[in-house]
């Protein structure tokens, strides 16, 4: 055999094994793709009409988009890592006649938050007065005797306005020192005026920053306050309470305030954490949303405070 025919011998070899590898790559299993996509994580609520939560839901019961894109969903399995929930409190003298339906409800409610999870797990709640600046009546805690201390606190102070705004910034800030790495936040408010110099934007982003699911519970007619602050606090209560996975409940009087404490902590126990892939990209989505295939039910998520994006 001479050069000429080795070489092209060899030539001839090299192509057949770039077509074989080609081949072989193109019939490897799909799940070889997904482990080269990068993995990310939400805590996800899912509810039925009524507000219960449901429990039996898989993979193909989750619809992921990042920026209306759909995902592959991986995993589904139930979320049990320990909450870090600050309960803010509306003591402003707006809330006066209202303070009664609030000690009465917050018990159950700390109690059902503090119990331990089926992993055995005990959540950590905060409770935190935003009347005039805001104030902790308690700090976080799995002790219901400590936090019913900071109920007993609960009384509305004359004269003095709300600042929502001013607690949740501060609330955010708190959870960021801390690492906290499931907080969520829980608002009670009277309709009234606002008086914190937040504007809505400096909020909304520490808000969405923080990781924390919010949810508002309002008391009394939606506010008709056109001032600067009064608008921002509703911007925030509005747009703060759908971007990140939480909602906003609008209870015409205090005496709902206890049929719906009972409800958000089941809620909040019964969450999945849902997993999903996503192609490796050098730009992050502005927007990821979840959904549930089944009908009637309404789902919420927010995305996980660990290291994102492992392989």
């Amino acid at each position: 055999m001479t050069l000429l025919e080795t070489g092209t011998y060899t030539h001839v070899m090299n192509v057949r094994v770039l077509a074989i590898t080609c081949a072989a790559a193109l019939a490897a299993p799909a799940g070889d793709a997904a482990a080269q996509a990068l993995q990310r994580s939400l805590y996800v609520s899912v509810v039925n009409e009524a507000g219960a939560p449901i429990s039996d839901l898989g993979p193909a019961d989750f619809i992921v988009r990042e920026d209306n894109v759909a995902r592959e969903v991986l995993r589904v399995a139930p979320a049990d890592e320990p909450m870090q929930v600050a309960v803010l409190v509306d003591t402003s003298q707006t809330s006066r006649n209202n303070i009664s339906y609030m000690r009465t409800a917050l018990p159950p409610f700390i109690t059902a938050l503090t119990n331990p999870n089926e992993a055995g797990r005990k959540n950590e709640v905060a409770l935190i007065a935003f009347g005039e600046r805001p104030t902790i009546f308690t700090d976080y805690t799995s002790n219901p005797a400590e936090l019913q201390k900071g109920i007993n606190r609960i009384w509305s102070l004359r004269d003095a306005g709300a600042y929502l705004l001013d607690a949740l910034l501060e609330v955010c800030q708190g959870f960021k020192k801390r690492e906290a790495t499931r907080p969520v936040i829980v608002a009670i408010a009277v309709e009234g005026p606002e008086l914190s110099y937040r504007h809505y934007d400096q909020v909304l982003g520490p808000l969405r920053d923080c990781g924390a699911p919010f949810y508002a519970l309002m008391i009394g007619t939606p506010s008709a306050d056109l001032s600067d602050e009064g608008r921002s606090r509703s911007i925030v209560l509005d747009r703060g309470t759908s971007e990140n996975g939480g909602r906003r409940d609008q209870l015409l009087s205090g005496m709902a305030l206890n049929d719906r404490l009972k409800l958000l902590p089941a809620q909040l126990s019964h969450q999945y954490r849902v997993t999903y892939a996503r192609p490796q990209s050098l730009i992050p989505p502005e927007k990821v949303t979840v959904s549930t295939a089944r009908p009637g039910l309404t789902a919420r998520g927010t995305p996980t405070k660990e290291r994102q994006d492992r392989p």
